[in-house]
C-alpha cells in the first residue's frame, strides 16, 4: 500500500471511529478544500452514522442568536410576548456539526462552540430568554486555508480527536472501499458497547508515555487516544484494549499532535547484542529463535506507531513557526485590528447613537424592543405597530484588519558580493509574490555608498517591485545606520496611518560608513547598534536576513540589539525564509 492509499485508509478509519461516538471524540479537523475527495469522506461518515442523525452546517459569520438560540423575533412581535427559538447547537444535539472555512472562525464563536462541547449543553441567557438546552455534538472542522496562514483556533483544535490531511489525494485513489474498514453492523454493535471496554493500567501508561516522548502537553490528547482505543477494540468485538487498538489510537490521535521526535534510546541499549546461542542446541531450535521477534513493551510499541505516523515536514514546520511566532510576540501586535462603525467585518452589535455616523442594525433593534411591547402598548392605551425608543437602538460594530506593509531594506554595498546580492534578490522576489497573494503592500529601500534611498514607495504592484529590484546596483560603502534610520522612519509613518509595518533587513551587518557619511568601521558599527537600539521594545516588527557567505556574528548581534528574528541566508533556503516571514507577518497582523 503506497503512502497516499495509507493516508486515505487512515482517514476512513478515523471517520468510522468518530461515527461510533461523535461527542466522546470531540470531532475531526479535516484539512481539505471543497471537492470530490472531501465529499467522498463525508459520504463515508454519513453512511456510518445512525439513520436520522442530525447533521447541520454552520455558516461562516453566524450570529450568536442563531448559534445559541434566543428570541424568535417574528413570533414575539406577532404574539406580543417573548417566544424562544432553538439555536444551531441545540438543533444538532446527538449529531454532527460541519464547519466550512473553520480556519476563519472568530475566537468568540470558537469559545462558545467549545463550551457547548465541554458541557454537552448550551445555556441561553439573552433577550429576556433563559434556558438550558442539550447539545451533545461532534464537530467536523474543514480547514480550507491555502497558505497555512490562518490556523484553526487552538481552543477548538484542542477538542478535536483526529487531525486528517486529504491534500494530495486524487479522486481516482478514493474509488472503492479501502481494505480493513469495519462494517456498518460492527459500528452499530460498537456504539452500544464501546464504553464498557476495559483498559488496564499498562495501556494508560503507554499512551501517557507516548505523549511525553512526543512533546504533547495537552491532557486531552491521551484521553481522546484512550477513547479511540476503546472504540477500536469494540469494533473488533473485544472486551478489552489490546496492543493493536492502542497502536491505532496512537497513530490517528497522537502522531498529528507531535511537537518533537522521541529521544533515541541510550547508547548502551543500542550497543547491546544478544549472547550467542549455546553450542549444544539443535540447529533447528537455533533457527527458530533467530526467526522469533522479541516482545516489545507496550509503551515502546505505542510510541513507535505514533512516531512512524508523524506527517513528513510537520516538526520542521512547527519549529520554524514557534521560532517566528515567538519573535512576533516579543515585537508586539500594534495596529493589528481596529474597530470601526462603517466598514470591515461585522463584530457584533451594541447600544449606540445613530447620530454619530454608526449604522443602525434594524433586526437587533427590533429584538431589543420586542420584550417591552406589551408594557408599552398598555402605556399608550393600545394601538398597532411596534414601539421603538432610543434606548432600543443597536448599531453594528466592524472589525478592520489593518493592511500589512512589508519593507525590504537591502544592503547593496560592496561587502555584499554580487552573487550574494543576486541570491538576496531571488529570496525577496519570492516574498514579494507571497505579499501579492496576501494583498499586502511592499516597499523597497536600498543603502549603499553614503546613504539610503527609497526605490519603491508602498505599493501593491508586483511588477513595479520586481523592476526596482532588477535595477538595483551593487557596490560602495555600507551605511547601515542610514539604512536602519530610513527603514524606521518609513515604518513609523506606515504605523501612524493605522497599517502594520514589517521590516525585512537583508545585510551582512558589516557597517563601514557612519551616520555622518564618513568612513570608519568602529564608528559606523557603533552608529548602527545605536540605530538598532530603538527597535527594541517598540511595536515595529523586523526580520534580519544575514546575506554573508557564512553566518556573520555582526548581523546576529544586530538582530539581537533590534530584538528581531535572525535568519542566516546560507541556512535559510528561499522557501524557509518565506515561511518565517509569513509567520512573523501573522503574529503582527493577527492573521
Amino acid at each position: 500500500m503506497n503512502e497516499t492509499a495509507a493516508r486515505w485508509r487512515d482517514a476512513c478509519l478515523a471517520a468510522a471511529l468518530f461515527a461510533v461516538a461523535p461527542p466522546a471524540l470531540g470531532g475531526v479537523l479535516l484539512r481539505s478544500g471543497a471537492g470530490p475527495v472531501r465529499d467522498r469522506w463525508v459520504a463515508w461518515l454519513t453512511t456510518w452514522l445512525p439513520a436520522g442523525t442530525p447533521m447541520r452546517r454552520m455558516p461562516h459569520g453566524i450570529a450568536d442568536e442563531r448559534l445559541l438560540g434566543g428570541l424568535d423575533l417574528t413570533a414575539t412581535l406577532r404574539l406580543g410576548r417573548p417566544v424562544a427559538q432553538r439555536g444551531l447547537l441545540a438543533e444538532a444535539d446527538g449529531g454532527v456539526l460541519l464547519l466550512p472555512m473553520a480556519e476563519r472562525l472568530p475566537p468568540g464563536t470558537a469559545a462558545r462552540l467549545a463550551s457547548a462541547m465541554d458541557r454537552g449543553e448550551v445555556q441561553v441567557a439573552r433577550d429576556g430568554i433563559v434556558a438550558t438546552l442539550p447539545s451533545r455534538i461532534g464537530v467536523v472542522a474543514f480547514d480550507e486555508g491555502v497558505l497555512d496562514d490562518e490556523p484553526l483556533s487552538p481552543v477548538l483544535a484542542e477538542r478535536l480527536a483526529f487531525r486528517l490531511d486529504l491534500d494530495g489525494i486524487g479522486w481516482r485513489e478514493v474509488q472503492g472501499e479501502p481494505e480493513g474498514l469495519p462494517t456498518r453492523e460492527a459500528i452499530t454493535r460498537a456504539r452500544d458497547g464501546w464504553a464498557k471496554v476495559d483498559a488496564d493500567d499498562a495501556v494508560l501508561e503507554a499512551l501517557c508515555a507516548a505523549c511525553v516522548a512526543l512533546g504533547i502537553g495537552s491532557a486531552r490528547a491521551p484521553w481522546y487516544a484512550l477513547q479511540a482505543a476503546r472504540i477500536a477494540a469494540a469494533l473488533a468485538g473485544r472486551d478489552s484494549i489490546e496492543h493493536d487498538d492502542a497502536e491505532l489510537a496512537a497513530r490517528l490521535v497522537l502522531a498529528p499532535r507531535a511537537r518533537q521526535l522521541p529521544a533515541p534510546p541510550p547508547q548502551a541499549e543500542q550497543d547491546e547484542t544478544p549472547p550467542p546461542p549455546p553450542q549444544n542446541e539443535p540447529k533447528e531450535q537455533q533457527e527458530e529463535e533467530e526467526m522469533a521477534v522479541p516482545d516489545q513493551p507496550l509503551d515502546e510499541q505505542v510510541l513507535a506507531a505514533a512516531a512512524a505516523a508523524i506527517p513528513a515536514g510537520l516538526l520542521a514546520r512547527l519549529k520554524m513557526e514557534q521560532r517566528a511566532a515567538g519573535a512576533a510576540r516579543s515585537m508586539g501586535r500594534s495596529g493589528a485590528t481596529r474597530m470601526a462603525w462603517r466598514q470591515g467585518r461585522p463584530a457584533g452589535t451594541r447600544a449606540g447613537n445613530i447620530q454619530r455616523g454608526a449604522r443602525l442594525n434594524l433586526i437587533e433593534t427590533l429584538r431589543a424592543a420586542a420584550p417591552w411591547q406589551a408594557l408599552r402598548r398598555r402605556e399608550r392605551g393600545g394601538g398597532e405597530g411596534v414601539a421603538v425608543r432610543p434606548e432600543d437602538f443597536r448599531v453594528t460594530r466592524y472589525r478592520q484588519h489593518s493592511r500589512t506593509t512589508t519593507i525590504f531594506a537591502i544592503d547593496a554595498s560592496g561587502s555584499s558580493a554580487l552573487h550574494r546580492l543576486a541570491e538576496a534578490k531571488g529570496a525577496v522576489e519570492l516574498l514579494l509574490a507571497d505579499c501579492y497573494v496576501r494583498r499586502d503592500q511592499v516597499a523597497v529601500l536600498a543603502f549603499r555608498g553614503q546613504g539610503a534611498e527609497l526605490l519603491l514607495a508602498p505599493t501593491r504592484s508586483l511588477v513595479r517591485a520586481k523592476r526596482s529590484l532588477a535595477g538595483l546596483p551593487g557596490g560602495g560603502g555600507t551605511p547601515l545606520a542610514a539604512g536602519l534610520d530610513a527603514a524606521w522612519a518609513l515604518a513609523e509613518g506606515i504605523a501612524r496611518r493605522g497599517d502594520t509595518p514589517l521590516v525585512v533587513l537583508l545585510t551582512d551587518g558589516r557597517a563601514n560608513i557612519g551616520r555622518d557619511g564618513q568612513p570608519g568601521r568602529a564608528a559606523a558599527e557603533a552608529d548602527a547598534l545605536k540605530a538598532a537600539e530603538r527597535w527594541r521594545g517598540s511595536s515595529l516588527a523586523a526580520v534580519v536576513v544575514d546575506t554573508s557567505a557564512r553566518p556573520e556574528p555582526r548581523a546576529k548581534a544586530l538582530a539581537q540589539r533590534m530584538d528581531a528574528l535572525y535568519l542566516p541566508l546560507p541556512h535559510a533556503q528561499a522557501a524557509t525564509l518565506n515561511q518565517a516571514v509569513q509567520a512573523v507577518a501573522r503574529g503582527t497582523a493577527g492573521r
